[in-house]
């Protein structure tokens, strides 16, 4: 599943804020270190686009995390969290993300998912007929189909130190 990564590539990374601070937290109790995840992934290659999805929360605690994102480079789009009767909570991206991947496809020789989430399975499928197709996520909490229909993987669980803040092991 390796690909040949040249300098001339264009590249947009797309990334699912929400699966990747969740599975850093389910896993390690950390928090994701994400420039050196968009360093790792774009590599020596030409960012066009860092996309981050992330969703506000009732209390909107995370300005701080949206500036630094945005310190670094990665544009942010937000969303807030809906809230239904009852008390049930939803707040994802996955069909904004989806959309700007595939309106970004013509103008990219790779896109990036920085994702575990088996509902991009479609999207990548879909995106492979018109560019390469790259994923990142941690494989313990990671669609095995994902991992599988991706042109190349990067597994953040392999080297935790280098992804997360504070992880020490």
């Amino acid at each position: 599943m390796t690909v040949i990564k040249q300098k001339e590539q264009r590249v947009g990374i797309f990334i699912d804020a929400q699966n990747l601070y969740h599975s850093a937290k389910n896993l390690y109790k950390r928090k994701v270190n994400f420039g050196a995840v968009v360093k790792e992934a774009l590599g020596n290659r030409k960012l066009v686009r860092a996309v981050a999805y992330v969703i506000t929360s009732e209390g909107g605690d995370e300005k701080q995390f949206f500036e630094a994102l945005t310190k670094i480079g990665i544009e942010t789009k937000t969303k807030d969290l809906q809230i239904f009767f009852g008390g049930a909570k939803k707040g994802d991206w996955d069909v904004g993300l989806a959309v700007d991947a595939i309106k970004m496809a013509d103008k990219l020789d790779v896109v990036i998912i920085v994702s575990g989430d088996g509902d991009f399975v479609p999207l990548v499928e879909y995106l492979k007929t018109k560019t390469q197709v790259e994923v990142i996520s941690f494989s313990k909490s990671s669609s095995g189909k994902l991992i599988d229909v991706a042109d190349d993987f990067l597994d953040l669980s392999l080297m935790p130190r280098k992804y997360l803040i504070g992880y020490s092991k």
